[in-house]
């Protein structure tokens, strides 16, 4: 268990502030070498800050995602297809690693790092392994081209001049259940890139995939799927056309790269059995993954009644489903009715004992409930499988109170107000320390 040492005597809290802030003075700027245009641009993020950066967040948004595919063969697949292209690019010694995820929604995303996601969403509306290349490969441009360094450090001077450094503190859900529920909105970490950070990752995904053997007519397919799918189903691709905006123009660009530069390799091949054979399994959840996706849409609608029914019926469909548990839990949870949220959430961890998600969401319907015991025990487990939300030393904290454990819950209020001084928890966990003696009023 990870414990905070109290302070020996009360702080003020304009000192407990001064000692938890972060100070813009100790930022330097910077100009680095782009490893794709071989053009300087400013630049106040290093490698070892983007891989840093990757290792500390990606993992919060993979569980938010649900966790991998526990079809570990598709994964497997995925992640050699991906890898297999990686080793054409200008960063080829960067730790890319590449999964499948369990949400629902459409999308595929990268973290600065190399580490790389394709959602089920998305997954499902593939034909064939050319379309995979082209999805990993502009994701892989992404990376190469440094867009999200970029992009912080385009902002990073005028956001700490204005507000100081903000620190990620773990916000989860839908509205007012962000702060409760403890499963990070969908993207909740992800870049959202410019129109011209898209053109670039689409033109290094093609040049990518080519390199690796691919016929760039997996762009175009790719780039086909997502115009029907910005005009056709905007619920389950709403986070993919916020983080990667879709244009006919994107299209159009890319027909014309295949047919004029790419023209000698069209006739390459795209493996569409290939793909077939190794997605036969998620493809035969095709229909349940389509309601869970209505459900999702029903939900951020604020729908919630019309979210349960849809989510009924998907687990008739995948009584096992791991995201499908959890988002009735939720549902249930949002409506308040942690008693029958909690078979959910039990039997999800049961599913997938090894995912981090399934054990908050249990732990607050057990708070809900009054239960503080297996709260505790179900916050102790998301905690030590994903170390670092401080949500979780708060909800920890809180259960230690319901059990009249002080010291101990005043040390994981300290724990939380160590990263996060701000918001409702914040201001409930400072008053328990200031009512206690351990902070100053």
């Amino acid at each position: 268990m990870q414990t905070a040492r109290l302070p020996a005597k009360p702080l003020s809290r304009r000192r407990f502030l001064q000692l938890t802030g972060l100070s813009a003075a100790n930022l330097l700027l910077g100009c680095a070498v782009n490893p794709v245009t071989g053009r300087q641009q400013l630049m106040l993020v290093s490698e070892a800050s983007e891989i840093q950066m990757d290792r500390q967040r990606s993992p919060f948004q993979f569980s938010s995602d649900y966790g991998a595919l526990q079809d570990r063969a598709l994964n497997a697949y995925i992640n050699r297809t991906g890898l297999a292209i990686a080793r054409h690019t200008q960063r080829p010694n960067m730790p890319y690693s590449f999964r499948g995820v369990n949400a629902v929604y459409a999308n595929a995303y990268a973290f600065p790092g190399g580490s790389i996601a394709v959602t089920r969403g998305m997954l499902i509306e593939l034909q064939n392994e050319a379309e995979l290349a082209a999805l990993l490969g502009h994701e892989l441009g992404h990376v190469n081209a440094r867009h999200t360094a970029e992009q912080m450090s385009k902002g990073m001077l005028s956001r700490l001049l204005i507000s100081g450094l903000s620190i990620y503190a773990g916000s989860y859900g839908y509205g007012d259940l962000a702060s409760r529920i403890g499963s990070l909105g969908a993207g909740a970490l992800l870049a959202s890139y410019s129109r011209d950070n898209e053109r670039q990752a689409d033109a290094l995904g093609m040049e990518y995939m080519v390199r690796s053997g691919y016929s760039p007519r997996g762009m175009i397919e790719l780039l086909e799927i997502l115009k029907r799918q910005s005009s056709q189903k905007p619920g389950a691709t709403d986070l993919l056309f916020a983080t990667h905006p879709m244009s006919d123009e994107r299209y159009r660009t890319a027909v014309a790269r295949a047919t004029t530069r790419y023209a000698a390799a069209m006739d390459l091949p795209e493996y569409r059995q290939r793909f077939m054979d190794h997605t036969v399994h998620l493809r035969s959840q095709k229909a349940g993954i389509r309601i869970l996706q209505k459900g999702r849409s029903e939900m951020a609608r604020e729908n919630f009644s019309g979210a349960e029914a849809l989510f009924a019926r998907a687990l008739k469909q995948l009584p096992h489903d791991y995201a499908g548990l959890l988002m009735m839990a939720k549902c249930k949870l949002v409506q308040k009715k942690p008693a029958q949220a909690l078979p959910y959430a039990r039997a999800a961890k049961q599913v997938y004992p090894q995912e981090a998600q399934a054990y908050f969401v249990s732990g607050y319907a057990e708070l809900q409930l009054k239960r503080w015991g297996a709260a505790y025990a179900d916050f102790s487990q998301n905690e030590k499988l994903l170390p670092g939300n401080p949500n979780t030393a708060f909800y920890k904290g809180y259960a230690l109170e319901g059990m009249h454990r002080r010291q101990e819950a005043a040390r994981a209020y300290y724990r939380y107000l160590q990263t996060v001084n701000e918001g409702k928890l914040a201001a409930y966990a400072s008053r328990r320390l200031v009512q206690w003696g351990y902070l100053k009023p």
